[in-house]
């Protein structure tokens, strides 16, 4: 059963797009079928997929808008391993047409439907903030995935986060529910990061991964290449970290749905790593 995961924090700089590109090839490579849904109008996501967002003649644009079936806007990642549906500026002008349009937070639930069954995993990369391609992605989700960055306001961000998860669940998506927290760009010598870390793990328990992916120069060089870490450098701490997210995030699936994924749950065993409570080293 697909599983479709909205990536967003409204807080910008945490993360967020490179947790979206770096775990569909994760996913990927333990050969579960990925497609990632590129939602931010600066296509970054696309960009670091490989996919030249200013080339591309199909978008999300032209998802949300119904202006193209949906076989023709999905396209390969190349080497990266999954499927992407391209972002680009057009997404801006699609959000103000959507605030006129009948129906118009649930325009991406209804154009996944069609394909849900044809992948284990949608990841969707959402804009950093609540806007309309926010609200498509969280009543499409099943759950929402928040990278992190363990410092001052994260905790305060956060909370305006789950208040407005808690109202989507309330009024347009019941079965929302939060997939996990994941604390990204973390640097164990900071006293602070670690407080912050900490108090994470007291007040929201088992919901933070135990994965944590660290500050890494290679993770952060990547996507100027327009690949995945795994594909940049597969032995960086980077790579390392989202092969082990990739593999806690599968089996707490298997976990919750009594282990009925046939899928190996780790790795390769190249690139694999423990999900420890500490950076990947």
């Amino acid at each position: 059963m697909t599983r479709i995961i909205a990536i967003t924090n409204q807080k910008g700089g945490v993360g967020k797009t490179t947790t979206c590109v770096n775990l569909a090839a994760s996913l990927s490579a333990t050969q579960r079928r990925v497609l990632l849904v590129d939602l931010d109008p600066q296509g970054n996501a696309t960009m670091g997929s490989g996919v030249d967002k200013r080339e591309v003649e199909l978008s999300g644009y032209h998802l949300l808008l119904e202006e193209a079936p949906l076989q023709e806007i999905i396209v390969a990642a190349g080497a990266a391993g999954y499927d992407l549906i391209p972002g680009n500026g057009d997404l801006t002008a699609a959000e103000v047409r959507l605030i006129q349009a009948d129906g118009r937070e649930s325009r991406l639930k209804r154009r996944l439907q069609p394909v849900a069954g044809q992948y284990d995993y949608i990841l969707i990369d959402c804009p950093p903030s609540l806007n309309m391609l926010t609200l498509n992605a969280l009543t499409a989700a099943d759950a929402v995935l928040i990278p992190i960055q363990c410092e001052y306001y994260a905790l305060e961000g956060l909370s305006a986060l789950l208040e407005t998860v808690e109202q989507i669940r309330e009024a347009v998506n019941p079965g929302l529910e939060v997939e996990g927290l994941l604390r990204t760009m973390f640097d164990a010598r900071n006293n602070l990061a670690n407080e912050v870390s900490a108090q994470l793990l007291e007040h929201f328990g088992d919901k933070v991964y135990r994965t944590i992916i660290p500050r890494n120069v290679r993770l952060a060089e990547a996507p100027s290449y327009g690949a995945p870490i795994i594909k940049y450098d597969s032995t960086s701490r980077g790579a390392i970290a989202y092969l082990a997210l990739a593999a806690e995030m599968v089996r707490r699936r298997k976990a919750a749905d009594g282990g009925e994924q046939a899928a190996p749950d780790t790795p390769p065993a190249r690139s694999s790593a423990p999900t420890t409570d500490t950076p990947a080293a």
